[in-house]
């Protein structure tokens, strides 16, 4: 069973009407696609209305009888404007490492829906670690940090930035840097990178 989450992100790419369309326009029954795909009429009619989410190689054999790509089925129709709402609900929180080694941070991504994404943004919360204790990091691209609560600290090619509630601090990401949180109040940020230019 899948999550609204997933769901809906699926329904996003209406497989179904696209598949329907195909069909339709090759004058075929679902019969008839059925014998060419070897799958049930009864399977593809539930792909078509939505009710079930094809796996990649069902998909692919109903592509091949069409003569298109993967890719048909999950490119977007360019004059629909992106729009994606995510729900504090549906955040999911990630540790800045997966491995156990210390981590500064926890964030939330905060657009992960959106599909081609020209920036990625996040909500974070950070870790009162020391200063040394965290491996500096980098990523392609520039980044932005607007601390919501608290004080942080960025540490950008060796050098401290204190930043306190409603500071915020622009830097290209390329280079290595760090973060931490300053004193024993929660500090809270969100942050903004792109991809690179």
């Amino acid at each position: 069973m899948l999550s609204a989450t997933l769901t809906q992100g699926l329904e996003r790419y209406e497989i179904g009407p696209k598949l329907r369309a195909l069909r339709l326009k090759k004058k075929m029954g679902l019969v008839q696609l059925g014998k060419h795909t070897g799958l049930s009429p009864a399977l593809l009619s539930k792909v078509e209305r939505g009710r079930l989410f094809p796996t990649l190689p069902t998909l692919l054999r109903i592509s091949l009888v069409f003569g298109v790509g993967l890719e048909y089925f999950f490119a977007e129709a360019r004059e629909k404007p992106v729009v994606a709402v995510v729900r504090k609900a549906e955040r999911l929180r990630f540790h800045e490492h997966l491995d156990g080694q210390p981590s500064s941070y926890d964030f939330e991504c905060l657009d992960y829906p959106a599909p081609e994404r020209k920036m990625n943004a996040y909500y974070v919360e950070f870790a009162p670690v020391k200063s040394g204790e965290v491996e500096p990091h980098s990523h392609p691209g520039a980044e932005v940090l607007y601390v919501l609560r608290g004080r942080v600290a960025v540490t950008y090619e060796g050098e401290d930035h204190e930043l306190n509630e409603g500071d915020s601090m622009y830097f290209d990401s390329t280079r290595p840097h760090t973060y931490r949180r300053l004193g024993n109040i929660p500090a809270t940020a969100v942050v903004v990178t792109t991809a690179a230019s």
